[in-house]
Parts: structure tokens; C-alpha cells; sequence
């Protein structure tokens, strides 16, 4: 008998019984150990709170180790396993875990925490079926209505639909008849193809209520989504004589419109529902959202863009509906329009970024460039890490010649921009044209290969590149293909067709020359100087001399003020 009892007090740590053949899956033993002395109680309450002061400073591998040595000295300290435990949990070790959990609610049955810890570990390692002792256990000790929907749910993911039932009307013994525990019998309802039991209980509802519009909606809903869309438009029928400007109302209407394939009637009613200020503007946005992939057709990008108006009337002070709109307006080409409802949404929240951003864009390309400073510093203060708009800074400044300024900005988006190509090819591209003003020749070779790198098929450039090869005299042939290319890529251009004649003006292919000067000259809608003045030239080498004058005269008259147009004037002859 002594020697029996020794090998029980030398059983594994906290050991949990396996069931016995015939056993409950579920039953467990109490944990045995040594008897505890008062030095041993002692060093073990302050091991726990050295482990739990380790834990709130994130120091959890020494928590987890003192946790442990908690349980050498106490094999029964339920608190240390249920710690431990959780430990476990974040270290994604679920299984020791479980063991740990299994443990603790052998030890102490009485606590919720214990049990609430242990199905959700059930749950994680797809033990579903062990989960309806730990629920029973829930509702033992605490009747929260939570614990009977989360056993009736368990019931529902092992198909067991009838005990999920029962589960539920044992819930409504207790709270009565409430709009969860309806909506999620109606999904049992539904499994069983029992569309009769889930009808009935909705129109007792509403027979009930009939003022409540909610259950007229979940009806609609539920006959929709199970076919009978004719028995759903006249349950909302009967609705709309409740509350006929009731935007849900609306927004449910739609939906079988829509799947009536009845689009005009749909778009009608989701007009109602967006001038109504009772349905969430979330919602709202993410139908709108919805028409994203499909703006390609012209139709849809209509509904998107009148559906984003009403959107931002019905909330005028909403920042995402002001910046929703605006976005609709530049997908339709309305810039414009959409430039002050950025700035208003900017103005109501500083934490839009793609606000600024789109803001500051369209600066740009209508040429407002201290605007576009402006805007684009104010949204540095807010997101200086932002690539894009370090790149739509530093091009701003070089338009205004500030090239110090630009190439600050420019160099902190190509450090920023991590993984677009596209960015990065700008970047590059602007950092050359910086460059090539600084007369830093080197350098801005070595940008514009690099932006090539990135997008041999930027037009801009290639075009650029070209030209200010050409103007060197350097690498004509290079500068040819690439002008070439900037051509093919992006042709009736007339800046590129007079890069590329002027670089075969430079490589003495004259007649080659004049054939592409006078494409530039024909799409040139500005009356450039230069084109007219470069035309002159080939036309002097082509031994015009008499059109060379005339064109040089007529790039006077557009603006020039070279001197050394005026010596091919006086003189009759090209100057370098």
C-alpha cells in the first residue's frame, strides 16, 4: 500500500485522466500531487506574481518560465495553468494550450473564465464537439444569453439542427422572443428547408408589431433570398404605407429590383434611399463602391456619379461622402467641380490623404503651381512619409526653377517609394530635368537611364532625354531611337516631333528633318519660337535661305528674344 501510494504522488504534473472506454469523452480526474507546505505556498504566490509582472512587460519567456516553476512546487494551481496558458495562446501553441486549460477547469469547476478560454479553444483546434459540456458548464454557473447562442451555434456547425433548436427555445423560455435569437432560428429554419417555420415566425412578428418596419424587412429579405421575390415586393408594399420615405425600405426595394433585373427601377429606389438620412452613409459608400470595376461602361459611371451627389447633399458635413463625390467627378473628367469638394473634405477631416493628394494633382495640371506648394506642404505636416506627394512637391518646385527644393523632395519619394515601378520612373525622370537646369550633365544621364530602367515607355522621357543629348551633340544616334520611340509611343505630339526632327537636323538628314518639323509645326497649337526657329534652320540647309528668313522672323514675332536669332536674321545665315 505505501509503495502504491508513492507512485501516485509521483504521477506526471497535473495530469488529466484519458477517458475510459465507455466513459463520457468529457469526464476528468482530479489533479494529484505532493502535499503543500507553508514555504512551499509562500515561494509559489511569489513565483505567480513575479510571472505576472514579467507578463505586463511583455517579458513573456521568463513569465512562462516562472509560471512553470509555479507548477513543479503546485501541481494543482489553477491560476498558473489557466496564465500559462494563455501565454500559449499568443505564442500560437494552441494544443498545450488546451492541456493546460483542461487542467485548470479540473481543478476549479466554478470559474467562468477557465471554461470561456477552454471553447475557445475548442474551437480554434475544431474540437466541436466537446464544446457542448463546456457550454452546459457556462450556463451552469452564469444563464448569460450569450452562452446559449454560442451552444445552439455549436449545435449548427455539427449539423445537429435539432438540438440547436432546442438550445434556442430554451433561450427564449428565458429572454423571450428577441430579433437575434429570431434571425438565427431562421438560419436553422433555413438548413432544414423549412422556409414555412422561418415565414411563420416573422409574420407572428409583425402581427405582433406591426408598426415595426424591421419585420417587414426581415421578411422581404428572407422570401428574396430564397426565390420568391414577388412575395418579398409585396410584403415591402405593405411596409411602404407604414413609412413610404424610409430609406432602408428603399435600399431593400432596390435589391429585388435589381434581381428582377429591373436596373431603372433599382436605381430609382437607391435613389430614394441616399437622399435619406436614416440609412448609414457606410452603407452608402460601399454601394457606390460596388461600381468600381464596371466605370468602364458609361451607364454605370453615370449611377455611380449622381448616386455619389446625392450622397454628399444628404451629407454635407461627412468628409468620405465629400471625398466620394469628388473622386466620381475626376473619374468623369469634371475636375473643376471636383476640385472644392476635396478641399472641403480636407477641411473636414486632415486625415484624408488621398484628398490632398487628388487636390493637389489637379493643381498641377491646371498649372496652379503655388496652389499645388501650398496644399502639398500643408499635407506634408500631416503625412510626410507619403512618396506620391514628395514627387508632386518636388515637381512643383521645379516648375518654379527652385531646383534645391525639388531635389530635396524628389529624393525623399525615391527613398520612400519601396515597390512602384510607375513612381519611381516619374522620380527619376523629373530628377534629370533637375539636373540637366543645374547643368550637372553626368547626373542627369544617370537619372534618366535610371527612369528608363524603371519605364522604358515614358514618353516624356525619352523625349527629354533625347533632346538634351541633342543640344550636347552627343549620342545622336541613341537620342534618335529614343525620340523615335517617345514618338510611336505618343504621336501627333509636337514637342516630341520637333525633339526628333531636331536631332536629324543634327545628324544632317535634313530632308528627314523638315518632313517631321512640319508634322510639329502642323499639331503645335501655342505657335512655339522654337519650333519655328528650328524650322528655319532646315530650311537654310536645304538651301531656302529666302523660308529660312521668313520662319526666323515669324519666331521672333511668336516671342523669342535670342541674340542669336537676331544674327540669323541680320546675317541670312544659320549660327550655332
Amino acid at each position: 500500500m505505501k509503495k502504491l501510494l508513492i507512485m501516485i504522488l509521483l504521477l506526471p504534473v497535473a495530469a488529466v485522466a484519458q477517458s475510459k472506454k465507455g466513459a463520457k469523452a468529457n469526464s476528468v480526474v482530479m489533479v494529484v500531487g505532493k502535499p503543500m507546505t507553508s514555504l512551499d505556498s509562500i515561494m509559489v504566490k511569489q513565483l505567480f506574481f513575479s510571472a505576472i509582472r514579467e507578463k505586463t512587460i511583455e517579458n513573456f519567456t521568463l513569465a512562462a518560465d516562472l509560471f512553470n516553476r509555479c507548477l513543479q512546487i503546485d501541481p494543482a494551481n489553477d491560476a498558473a495553468m489557466y496564465e500559462l496558458a494563455a501565454l500559449r495562446k499568443t505564442q500560437k501553441r494552441e494544443a498545450d494550450a488546451l492541456v493546460l486549460l483542461e487542467r485548470a477547469v479540473t481543478v476549479n469547476r466554478e470559474n467562468e473564465w477557465y471554461w470561456v478560454a477552454l471553447a475557445d479553444s475548442y474551437q480554434k483546434t475544431n474540437d466541436l464537439d466537446k464544446l457542448e459540456n463546456v457550454y452546459d458548464e457556462l450556463i451552469r454557473i452564469n444563464q448569460k444569453p450569450d452562452y446559449y447562442f454560442d451552444k445552439a451555434n455549436a449545435y449548427f456547425l455539427l449539423k445537429k439542427y435539432d438540438a440547436a433548436l432546442k438550445v434556442y427555445n430554451q433561450l427564449e423560455g428565458l429572454t423571450g422572443l428577441t430579433d437575434d435569437l429570431l434571425i438565427n432560428r431562421q438560419k436553422v429554419y433555413l438548413k432544414q428547408n423549412k422556409l414555412d417555420k422561418a415565414t411563420a415566425e416573422l409574420d407572428t412578428m409583425i402581427a405582433g408589431n406591426p408598426n415595426e418596419l424591421r419585420y417587414y424587412l426581415l421578411q422581404a429579405e428572407l422570401y428574396n433570398s430564397n426565390g420568391f421575390s414577388d412575395k418579398a415586393l409585396k410584403v415591402l408594399e405593405q411596409a411602404a404605407k407604414l413609412n413610404p420615405n424610409n430609406g432602408m425600405l428603399h435600399l431593400a426595394l432596390a435589391e429585388i429590383y435589381r434581381d428582377k433585373k429591373d436596373i431603372d427601377g433599382s436605381f430609382k429606389q437607391l435613389s430614394v434611399a441616399f437622399a435619406s438620412a436614416d440609412v448609414d452613409v457606410n452603407q452608402k459608400i460601399k454601394i457606390i463602391l460596388s461600381y468600381l470595376p464596371k466605370l468602364q461602361e458609361p451607364a454605370a459611371r453615370a449611377s455611380a456619379l449622381e448616386l455619389s451627389r446625392i450622397l454628399a447633399n444628404t451629407h454635407p458635413d461627412d468628409a468620405k461622402a465629400q471625398a466620394l463625390y469628388a473622386d466620381m467627378l475626376v473619374q468623369n473628367e469634371k475636375y473643376a467641380d471636383a476640385k472644392p469638394l476635396f478641399r472641403k473634405a480636407i477641411q473636414l477631416s486632415k486625415d484624408n490623404y488621398a484628398a490632398f493628394e487628388q487636390l493637389v494633382r489637379i493643381e498641377l495640371s491646371e498649372n496652379k503651381v503655388d496652389d499645388a506648394i501650398r496644399d502639398g506642404e500643408e499635407a506634408m505636416t500631416y503625412f510626410p512619409n507619403q512618396a506620391w506627394m514628395n514627387y508632386l512637391l518636388g515637381t512643383a518646385y521645379y516648375q518654379k526653377k527652385n531646383y534645391s527644393k525639388a531635389l530635396s523632395y524628389l529624393k525623399n519619394a525615391a527613398s520612400l517609394n519601396t515597390d512602384d515601378n510607375n513612381l519611381a520612373g516619374f522620380v527619376y525622370s523629373v530628377l534629370g530635368d533637375c539636373f540637366h537646369e543645374l547643368k550637372n550633365d553626368k547626373a542627369s544621364d544617370d537619372a534618366y537611364t535610371k527612369s528608363l530602367t524603371y519605364n522604358p515607355d515614358n514618353a516624356y522621357t525619352l523625349n527629354n532625354y533625347a533632346y538634351y543629348l541633342s543640344l550636347r551633340g552627343e549620342q545622336l544616334d541613341k537620342a534618335a531611337q529614343m525620340a523615335k520611340r517617345a514618338n510611336e509611343l505618343q504621336p501627333n505630339t509636337a514637342s516630341f516631333e520637333d525633339t526628333y526632327a531636331w536631332i536629324l537636323f543634327k545628324q544632317k538628314k535634313y530632308t528627314e528633318a523638315k518632313v517631321w518639323m512640319e508634322k510639329a509645326l502642323v499639331h503645335d497649337k501655342n505657335n512655339s519660337a522654337v519650333q519655328t526657329e528650328h524650322y528655319g534652320d532646315i530650311m537654310f540647309y536645304l538651301g531656302d535661305t529666302e523660308a529660312a528668313v521668313q520662319n526666323w522672323k515669324k519666331a521672333k514675332q511668336n516671342g523669342s528674344k535670342s541674340a542669336v536669332l537676331e544674327r540669323k536674321i541680320n546675317e541670312k545665315k544659320y549660327v550655332e
